[in-house]
């Protein structure tokens, strides 16, 4: 350390240093610098000093980049195993679901041994159901949209919907009773869930749910294309459970329509399946 004497100023009524006593003089002796406890020189270790300069940290630009590239990988995690935004597109699920809403799906929801109930508000993947099979497009093209879309920034899929569950595996279900209701395992359902003006079905079915699959209709019964489209198709118009993205969990927006989705009660009344099986098998007509 260096020992030459620093000038300071003083305070010319105060005592002037006594003399030096070379017999006890180290030369080791240390000045009191300002702001330091016990007259402690200012800590020079290079470590707590290093990362000071610019060029050692980088290019901010660079940080940045990284960070954002970071967040963008977690969210992309995150709606891939845990909850995904979806975009509406259309009026099929109204007033429940209105177009340009967003909604948050829980992908957990189904994932450890629970399965959609009836009543359940679910996006599910169409393909083999409500639409053929696609052949393979550009790679690249499907995994940007897809990012876009799992961020919420895009459209779904073409194969995507949204629908309601009606029935379950080894449910009867009949459109309509007398009063135009629906029926689920002889019990008649009252769905409030409706648009204003619809019926429940302007075509008349009668269908048993095969064990593994859902019944799906819309809410906007007159706008919906959903499982009574595709009585003809293969599959019956049935859905796979295995097909199911994941239950709507919440509109996060905009902001005017945030709200969690809450089960609705017009099912709890229905009993469950007999276990030997309904006694007449699914018959129905198209839904033009």
């Amino acid at each position: 350390m260096d020992t030459e004497a620093q000038h300071t100023e003083r305070d010319p009524s105060s005592p002037a240093d006594p003399p030096v006593d070379p017999a006890t003089d180290d030369g080791s002796r240390s000045v009191r610098v300002p702001g330091t406890p016990d007259g402690d020189a200012p800590s020079e270790d290079p470590e707590e000093t290093s990362g000071d300069d610019p060029a050692e940290r980088g290019p901010s630009w660079l940080r940045t980049g990284l960070t954002g590239a970071a967040c963008v990988v977690l969210l992309l995690l995150v709606s891939h195993f845990v909850a995904q935004p979806f975009l509406i597109p259309s009026r099929s699920m109204e007033p429940t679901l209105q177009v340009g809403d967003r909604l948050l799906v829980n992908k957990l929801a189904y994932r450890f041994g629970n399965e959609p109930a009836r009543g359940d508000v679910v996006v599910f993947d169409g393909t083999g159901s409500f639409v053929p099979e696609q052949p393979a497009g550009n790679p690249v093209t499907g995994l940007l949209h897809d990012a876009a879309a799992s961020l919420g920034l895009a459209a779904p899929d073409e194969t995507d919907f949204v629908k309601r569950v009606v029935g379950t595996g080894g449910d009867r279900v009949v459109c309509c009773d007398t009063d135009g209701r629906i029926s689920v395992n002889g019990t008649r359902v009252e769905e409030p869930y409706l648009a204003p003006g619809d019926r429940p079905s302007d075509v008349p079915f009668d269908i048993v749910v095969p064990p593994g699959t859902l019944w799906v209709m819309g809410d906007h019964r007159s706008q919906s294309s959903d499982s009574r489209d595709h009585l003809g198709s293969p599959g019956g118009g049935m859905v796979p459970v295995d097909r199911v993205v994941g239950r709507a969990a919440w509109i996060v927006w905009p902001v005017g329509r945030w709200t969690a989705f809450e089960r609705t009660g017009a099912y709890d009344s229905v009993p469950a399946p007999p276990a030997a099986g309904h006694p007449t098998g699914p018959r129905g007509s198209g839904h033009g």
